[in-house]
């Protein structure tokens, strides 16, 4: 009688749900740099580590302290644990996408751009960064990027995205309100925070 049971408690039951989302294959999309550049936009992966080490050597000084409002070494920007947490990204609560682009006589893969969407836990907010590396500045990848960003945020049903940035950064200031964030002062005064309601 006991084993009838659980036949039909089995019978009757469904899956559970699975513990990680699945890799959100519905975010990569190919795109074309105002020099003709072809990269694919997509979400990170967990083999990406290695490439993304490179990446971080092909940033200036000034490149990580407008990001990171510090000067953070290449050792620490690329120890693995770091981007251990990044590349094995949890897709539920961290959106990372990369700008890839294949070299087409070498064939190697090289990311030239990186932008995060890091959904907080209350409010329906999220945050909002790119890095895009120097040799790819002022090419319109850094626009691409924060605008497939805020469409993700939009799937997401992220109801608010934010911004830190250093007050000096005037090119980022004119990306973020091309892409109708507002911009307000914040109490550090060396920052600003831009807002984007969705």
């Amino acid at each position: 009688m006991r084993v009838m049971q659980n036949r039909e408690f089995a019978m009757t039951t469904t899956d559970p749900d699975p513990a990680l989302r699945p890799y959100p294959w519905q975010y990569i999309s190919s795109w074309t740099m105002r020099d003709g550049t072809q990269v694919t936009i997509r979400p990170i992966r967990p083999e990406d580590e290695p490439v993304m080490v490179k990446f971080h050597g092909t940033l200036s000084d000034r490149t990580v302290y407008m990001r990171y409002f510090s000067s953070l070494s290449l050792a620490r920007r690329t120890a693995h644990e770091r981007l251990a947490r990044i590349c094995f990204s949890d897709y539920e609560r961290e959106i990372v996408l990369v700008a890839e682009h294949k070299d087409p006589q070498t064939g190697a893969q090289h990311i030239l751009a990186v932008g995060r969407l890091n959904k907080l836990q209350a409010d329906g907010k999220a945050e909002i960064a790119v890095l895009v590396s120097d040799e790819y500045q002022h090419k319109g990848l850094g626009t691409e990027l924060l605008r497939r960003l805020v469409q993700v945020a939009r799937d997401e049903k992220v109801r608010r995205l934010v911004a830190e940035m250093l007050r000096d950064n005037l090119a980022i200031h004119t990306i973020f309100k091309r892409l109708g964030f507002r911009l307000r002062l914040v109490n550090d005064p060396g920052s600003v925070q831009a807002i984007l309601d969705l």
